[in-house]
């Protein structure tokens, strides 16, 4: 079994800044893409940023230029530097794995979502 937990969301006034930090822990043999996605009340889950394990990186259009995204291999930990945050970035957050267990099934996993705010 596989567990993603997230941490570092919460409130945020305009052009603010956070750090997002999901972990990877369990039965895990390797992981190779880590990414986050949100999704905002009303809306789709949409994708933020994705990293492949050597570091290879893919942005929504909506946060290219405010948002990086990195990976510790050795911890199994994925991060989102979050910057210049705008109202409309407020949703939920989720991390994302693409892993392979110790008995070689491979899956998509996911965190429970850390909520974001961004208002005055």
């Amino acid at each position: 079994q596989v567990h993603l937990v997230e941490s570092g969301g919460g409130l945020v006034q305009p052009g603010g800044s956070l750090r997002l930090s999901c972990a990877a822990s369990g039965s895990i043999l390797s992981i190779s893409a880590m990414g986050w996605y949100r999704q905002a009340p009303g809306k789709e889950r949409e994708l933020v940023a994705v990293i492949s394990t050597g570091g290879s990186t893919n942005y929504g259009d909506s946060v290219k230029g405010r948002f990086t995204i990195s990976r510790d291999n050795a911890k199994n930990t994925v991060y989102l530097q979050m910057n210049t945050l705008k109202p409309e970035d407020t949703a939920v957050y989720y991390c994302n794995a693409d892993v392979t267990t110790m008995r070689f099934l491979k899956g998509k996993s996911w965190g429970q979502g850390t909520q974001v705010t961004v208002s005055s």
